[in-house]
Order: structure tokens, then sequence, then C-alpha cells
């Protein structure tokens, strides 16, 4: 490995660290302020007497310990790390909730000196806002980095499998990843146009070698299976990484766990879909959300309603029978965007850009998914819910069933208003393989912060419009 990126691995976590301890600090200070120094003292009286400021800076220094090992933990700390404001945004808030929990449970074995309640959650809301914002300063000084050719990943792909092009191709469109794929080695017609021909796979260790790859990515066929563990034996001892894609959808959507059955390694590649307390927990999040949203935006309800009277002849709402858990169908809401039977001559089809059938008011609430917001009122029947696959009308789930592996896996859980799939850009006519591949992720790999990122990641795509047609 390059000796700029071993100080890299350095320095960054370095920075890293002294960022979080300062936004600690920073956060026990301004609550102090906030508490005892600001109106907030003369809304919410101070009963107990105002405590010593130093007792705050000493406060933040065990909770930065505590912070600081939670976020380890979560792998907060490193170059290169990839992960978006949102996903960043996710991991603040939960490493510091989980630290803020384990602040709280000590107070209760210390009586030298207490905090208030009110100033644990003033602590807690200032240490997420402070926390994300210096991580998303770092990360923009990173990218910053990254574009200008910086502290990057030298590295290497092997295999002729279709995703070796995919991962090229996303690299280059994202620089901020902080990789270069230099080339790759033996013959791969689908990326001799594209990269540099390294080597024969013969020569691996020695190709690693001179080109200081720091990572090679394994995107092989079903027939390369041996060139994984040949690979791995001929750079046995050299400091570099090694990343597999998997060339089976089956493997690729699930999420593999490592356990032992008797002394015997198993690996599961395959959970149960969301069930128990989680299906409780996902169900009350979707009711108290859904709820929350129609309340403020009903008078948006009304103008919509009045611009697609106004625009066109037919009725405000547009019920068409999809297919959501277990296979069951549904009437699924819409506003109305197309002129009426606009499919009694094509029959079933997908809408495509510049569709002559969207109305100019319709054309309109699609570029802004604003058409959906019926749906609150299936999330609420419990037809749907706010994050899940994309339901399908049973005319193409007929088709997919038999020609994509694991299409009905989507069925397992609730079909959503958004999902997975839809924040990752693959909206609109994209193959459905690959929004299959996104769906399967979400069933097996569900979470209620998962979903939150989902939401949070779809008000930026609605915004950007992308695939809305």
């Amino acid at each position: 490995m390059r000796m700029d990126r071993r100080k890299t691995e350095l320095w960054i976590p370095l920075v890293q660290l002294s960022a979080d301890a300062a936004a600690v600090m920073g956060a026990f200070l301004f609550s102090y302020w906030l508490r005892f120094a600001s109106p907030l003292a003369g809304i919410v009286p101070v009963t107990k007497g105002f405590p010593g400021l130093g007792m705050y800076a000493v406060g933040s220094l065990a909770a930065f310990a505590v912070w600081a090992f939670v976020f380890r933990a979560l792998g907060m700390y490193g170059p290169n790390r990839n992960v978006g404001a949102v996903d960043e945004f996710v991991l603040v808030f939960k490493g510091v909730s989980l630290g803020m929990l384990i602040l709280t449970a000590a107070t209760f074995f210390y009586r030298g000196f207490s905090y208030s309640r009110l100033v644990f959650v003033l602590i807690w809301a200032a240490a997420v806002l402070f926390c994300f914002v210096e991580r998303l300063l770092l990360m923009k000084y990173e990218v910053r980095l990254h574009m200008k050719g910086k502290h990057l990943l030298n590295g290497l792909i092997v295999g002729t499998s279709q995703w070796g092009a995919t991962l090229l191709d996303r690299v280059r469109q994202h620089p901020e990843y902080g990789l270069d794929i230099l080339g790759y080695t033996g013959k791969n017609p689908l990326l001799r146009k594209k990269l540099t021909c390294l080597g024969s796979l013969r020569r691996i260790r020695r190709l690693v070698e001179k080109h200081r790859i720091d990572a090679v990515f394994f995107a092989l066929s079903e027939n390369e299976s041996g060139l994984l563990e040949e690979c791995i034996h001929a750079c046995a001892g050299l400091d570099i990484e090694f990343h597999m894609i998997p060339h089976s959808l089956e493997l690729m959507s699930s999420r593999i766990r490592l356990h032992e059955i008797g002394g015997v390694p198993v690996l599961r590649i395959k959970e149960t879909a969301i069930r128990g307390w989680n299906a409780v927990f996902k169900r009350v999040f979707d009711v108290v959300l859904s709820s929350i949203v129609l309340l403020l935006t009903w008078p948006a309800f009304l103008v919509i309603a009045a611009a697609i009277k106004i625009d066109s002849k037919g009725a405000v709402l547009y019920k068409q029978k999809r297919v959501g858990l277990d296979g069951r169908e549904f009437n699924c809401l819409k506003f109305r965007t197309m002129f009426m039977d606009a499919e009694l001559r094509t029959g079933p089809v997908w809408a495509s850009a510049n569709d002559p059938r969207v109305t100019r008011v319709g054309r309109f609430l699609r570029r802004f998914s604003l058409d959906e917001l019926p749906q609150l009122a299936n999330v609420l029947k419990g037809e749907m819910s706010l994050v899940g696959p994309r339901p399908e009308r049973q005319h193409f789930v007929d088709q997919f069933k038999t020609l994509v592996p694991k299409y009905l896996e989507r069925h397992r859980v609730r079909s959503g208003m958004t999902g997975w799939a839809q924040v990752n850009g693959l909206r609109g006519n994209v193959p459905i393989e690959e929004r299959t591949k996104y769906d399967v992720y979400y069933v097996e790999n569900w979470s209620l912060l998962f979903d939150v990122k989902i939401i949070l990641k779809t008000i930026g795509s609605v915004l950007s419009g992308e695939n809305t047609y």
C-alpha cells in the first residue's frame, strides 16, 4: 500500500476525532447557555440553582469518551467511507442517541452532580446538530481532495461479469468515492474499450505491486468462481483489500451472515421478513407519520383537486388495482394525471418521457410526485406502507415473476409510497432486474432507521425530479 495512503489512514481519523471532540464540547456549552443564560431560562424557570460552567466542561470530556467509542463501533472513523449526507446523519443520530442512553444510565451511579432532564434533551439535540454539521464539513473537504485526485484508492477489476463495467461507470461518475480504477486483468470484452488491461491473471501479484493497487474488485461470472481463491493465494502477504461483487441476484440482494451450528460454519443468505414487534413498530411509524403529513398537506389536496378539474375532464382521483402484501390486490389511489381512458388503445403500459397521455397539470404533479399523495390513505388503511417496494399491476407481476429471479420476494412486505430502489435513481423505465435487486435488499435488511433514511433521501429525490414522468 502506498505511503500517502498510510498517512491518510492516520490523520483523517485523527481530524475526525478532534472535530467530534470540539462538537461535543460545543454542544455542552451551547446547552448550558441555552438553559441558564438565554431567554429560555425565563420561559422555563431554573428552580434548582445555577451550576458552574466547569462541571459542563468536565461532563463534555466524559461524554466525548463515550460517544467516540460508539462512533468507532459504528465505523465512523476512517478515510474513503463513501457515505452520503443522509447516511451520515443516520449514523450520527444513532451514535449520539446510544451514547446518551449510556450517559443517562451512568448518572444513576454518580451522585456528585446531576443534570436536569431538560438539559439532557438539549445536549442530545445540540450534539446531533453539531456532530452532523462538522462531519458534513469534513466530508465536503475529503470530497474536494478526491476531486483533485488526492488520497485515492487504486483499484483493479478481476472477472468478466457485467458488474465490473457497472462498477467502473459508477466510480467514474462519482469521483467523490475516492476510487481510481487503474485497469483490469485477463480478457474482458466489456472493459476493453473503457479501461486498460494491465496484464495476465497469472501475474496478478506482480501487477498489484507494480501499480500499487490498494483494492481488488472481483466481478466474476459463474464459470470463474475458482479465480477468487487463486488470486487471494497469489497475493498472500500483500497489504491490499479484496471486494467481491456476487454474480447471483440471490446473493446480491441478501444479507449474508456467518453463524455456526455445533461448530459448523453456516452462511445464512435469507431471513424472514418483517415480523413480530418489528411489524408493530413499522405499522405505528406508518400511521403516526402519515397522519401528520395528511394534517399538514390537506390544503394542497384541495388546490390539486381544483387544478385537475379545471385542466381536463374526469375524476380527480384515479384508482388502479395493484398487487401488494402476500400477492393480494388493492385499489391504489393517485391523483389523475392522464386523460380519461388513456389506456383504451395501448393497454397496460408504463408511462414514458413526454407521454402524450399525461395532462398539463399531471406533468407538474408527476414531476414532484404529488400525484402519489392520496396513497397516504392506503397507508392508513394498512394496504401500503410509507416505505417498501413500489406496487405493480397484476399484468406486469405475471410477466416478471417468471422472468426475474426473486421478484415475488417483494410481496413479503407491504408495498410502499417510496422505496430503496426509487431513492437510488431506479424510477421510470429502468430494468426491472435492477429494481428488484434493491427491493429485495430492503426486504431482508429492514430497520426503522432504514425507513427514516429512505424517507429523507426521498425528499432530495423528489426535488431533483430524476426519471419522473
